[in-house]
């Protein structure tokens, strides 16, 4: 079992900058892929950045963010950071960690959000 607490989000201006913060625990050794999701009213859930803990920290972004987010890790505290700078209002949405641990099978672990609004 993956345990995963989100923090970070808030109200921000537009042109702003806020850090997300992912804190995983429990079974962490078998965890393989960390991402970061989000889901507005009325939309579906979207990949917003991922990052690989094997295959040299290889990174993923979606189009509407890549320039302006970056994922990042810190091993030692078992934590995923989202450094998102010049948000738009079209980056509300509620926040959500997933991790990816290898297993048989293989499993998916969500926390429970954390909401980012940006509005003037």
């Amino acid at each position: 079992q993956v345990q995963l607490v989100e923090s970070g989000g808030g109200l921000v201006q537009p042109g702003g900058s806020l850090r997300l913060s992912c804190a995983a625990s429990g079974s962490i050794s078998s965890i393989y892929y960390m991402g970061w999701y989000r889901q507005a009213p009325g939309k579906q859930r979207e990949l917003v950045a991922g990052i690989n803990s094997i295959n040299g920290g290889r990174t993923d972004y979606a189009d509407s963010v890549r320039g302006r987010f970056t994922i990042s890790r810190d091993n030692a505290k078992n934590t995923v950071f989202l450094q998102m700078n010049n948000l738009k209002p079209e980056d509300t949405a509620v926040y959500v960690c997933k991790a990816s641990s290898a297993g048989d099978p293989d499993m998916d672990y969500w926390g429970k959000g954390t909401l980012v609004t940006v509005s003037s």
